[in-house]
């Protein structure tokens, strides 16, 4: 029975994505519909978190918009994903970054790894 589960799940994993890490600054491509109409919108920020793993597996990505922090989770083989650019790489030292929502303007930066 768990192996028809995996072989199932195995056929719905995406493997065109480029691979990401917690910190990097990243811009999420999402097809979204509007009427009858398709348009791709761009989403870009810092990676805060990356969950669970194989088919279920999930990321959350955190933006300022307005001066209001914005913060989407995205399952990573989901179909409305079209791409992800790295923009820059961050050096973070833990798995969550949770601590960046408490910071505002230069606190909620993420140096760069070189």
């Amino acid at each position: 029975m768990l192996d028809i589960i995996r072989a199932i799940e195995a056929e719905q994993l995406r493997n065109d994505l480029v691979e990401f890490q917690v910190g990097d600054t990243i811009k999420v491509h999402i097809k979204i519909k509007e009427g009858n109409k398709e348009r791709v919108q761009v989403f870009e920020g810092t990676v805060l978190k990356k969950q669970n793993g194989g088919a279920r597996e999930t990321f959350t990505v955190r933006r300022f918009a307005s001066g209001v922090g914005v913060e989407k989770t995205f399952p990573i083989n989901s179909p409305v994903i079209e791409k992800v650019e790295v923009v820059r790489k961050g050096k973070v030292r833990r798995a969550k970054l949770y601590y960046l929502r408490d910071r505002v303007g230069k606190a909620a930066k993420v140096k760069e790894r070189m």
